[in-house]
């Protein structure tokens, strides 16, 4: 039976991601750039600035900044794919997936701007915080309830619990490996931890990604640089051999420039996750004064993951001789190449990295799916369950094979996937609608303000609620002079 499940995960996977999800990401990717005239090079120092906006508050308690919105969504794409999801790519497809792995952050940059500012601009009010995804910009705007409904269930089922299997994999091979750690040990720490911040709610999750990701995410680039330093004269025929496995003649006889797309594209999704339709879900709950603000934000991150972190692993390992005795893969590729430039304390330094990054994510996709299970349906009862069935498959990720695990992962985040692009190709005007009217606001010297009625966006209830709230204080403020 497992044999048997086992090989329909592998045939639809060889479907979705050798022709439908390659074509999908990188055909979008493109038309977006395109469409929106290279969003993601224009504004690249508004990201920044909006970044370090601090918004004007009307209740500080229920509201998150710009920049915590920005550490969620950086948390559950800076994790697991960004060190053992680039050793995969690279033992699978060989150098030239890194290549493939920039086009597609450098394309997703558009695409991440363009479903985060749908998430801004359909977003909800729930009790603590705003809530939205693909899910709420598929009901609001498709007018398809029933597709966001199953489109939710996928990020619930992908996010809240397999992803958080994987993330948990990771950890309790980068203990074993580092420690002789008991990977059940491991995994009940980790489960218990999980437990005390899921049941904290989204507050605490913002506040905990808002300090775990800056700082590693600091750390391992300066450890990269310190190693591409001591290896700079190699650095070039890295840089060239990377292209020529992406393009190489030897690599198309034998078949490796596929291998390299698929691994590079695969990859390179579950670590920027442009496209996939979860960022958004994070983006959606920042208190902005503009929906595109958010998309500007989130497309930011896309190039921090990919261009920064993820890049940063790819060098490691390919300056390293440890990739070319192609004997171990995965987490243990990295801790072993970065032991071979940097001494034996690397390996705990990356099995620290691996633990913080991989929390984080944990975290993070968790708040995704409760997002998602809030959107089915408002139960208490229900989120209690979800939150135990994320403890489950944290504790199950910790002792599992890995191999299964990243299959199931392929196969969910392929599905959610092309629902998400589909929406966001038949919404995309919406966003290149909200990208004009910011810049616009942008040339005239102001703070960019969104007005939905004014740009004839319907079922922005959320900022029409705000409308009419400032409406009505206004109104009071007028009476009392």
């Amino acid at each position: 039976m497992a044999e048997f499940l086992s090989g329909i995960i592998d045939f639809s996977n060889n479907i979705l991601w050798s022709y439908v999800l390659i074509a999908g990401l990188l055909g979008i990717g493109i038309y977006f750039t395109i469409a929106s005239r290279f969003v993601q090079f224009r504004f690249f120092g508004e990201m920044f600035r909006v970044l370090g906006e601090k918004p004007d508050y009307k209740d500080e308690a229920k509201n998150i900044s710009p920049f915590k919105s920005f550490c969620v969504g950086a948390a559950t794409r800076i994790g697991t794919g960004n060190l053992a999801g680039v050793a995969v790519a690279i033992t699978l497809g060989g150098p030239g997936a890194v290549f493939w792995m920039w086009i597609v952050a450098l394309l997703g940059g558009a695409t991440a701007f363009i479903e985060s500012t749908l998430a801004q601009v359909y977003k909800v009010k729930g009790k603590n915080a705003f809530r939205g995804g693909p899910a709420y910009y598929i009901e609001k705007g498709l007018k398809a309830r029933w597709l966001g409904i199953i489109f939710a269930v996928l990020i619930a089922i992908t996010f809240g619990l397999i992803f958080n299997s994987v993330q948990s994999n990771t950890i309790s091979l980068a203990f074993e490996n580092a420690f002789g750690v008991n990977r059940l040990v491991i995994g009940l720490i980790i489960t218990a931890i999980t437990g005390l911040v899921i049941f904290g709610g989204v507050h605490r999750i913002a506040n905990l990604s808002s300090v775990i990701v800056p700082v590693m995410a600091i750390l391992y680039i300066v450890i990269a640089m310190i190693v591409l330093i001591m290896n700079v004269a190699e650095l070039p025929s890295v840089m060239a051999l990377i292209v020529k496995s992406a393009f190489g003649f030897e690599q198309a006889l034998g078949g490796a420039i596929g291998a390299a797309i698929m691994n590079g594209v695969k990859r390179g999704l579950f670590s920027n996750e442009a496209g996939m339709g979860s960022a958004p879900n994070a983006a959606a709950t920042s208190t902005t004064s503009h929906p595109a603000k958010q998309g500007l934000i989130q497309s930011l991150g896309v190039f921090v993951d990919t261009i920064l972190v993820c890049s940063s692993t790819a060098f490691i390992i390919l300056l390293a001789p440890v990739f070319q005795t192609g004997d171990v893969t995965g987490i243990e590729l990295l801790q072993n190449s970065l032991n071979s430039h940097v001494g034996g304390w690397s390996g705990i330094f990356i099995s620290v990295a691996i633990f913080l990054f991989a929390f984080s994510s944990i975290i993070g996709s968790y708040y995704y799916g409760e997002t998602n299970i809030e959107f089915i349906k408002e139960s208490k009862p229900a989120l209690f369950i979800f939150r135990l069935a994320t403890m489950g498959f944290v504790l199950i990720g910790s002792v599992s094979s890995l191999s299964l695990v990243w299959k199931m992962a392929d196969l969910f985040m392929a599905l959610m996937t092309v629902i998400n692009l589909i929406a966001i190709g038949l919404l995309g005007k919406i966003a290149f609608k909200v990208l004009k009217d910011y810049e616009n606001q942008r040339k005239q010297g102001k703070n960019p303000v969104f007005n939905p009625t004014k740009l004839g966006i319907k079922d922005a209830d959320a900022w029409i609620e705000d409308e009419e709230e400032d409406e009505e204080e206004s109104k009071k403020e007028e009476a009392v002079g």
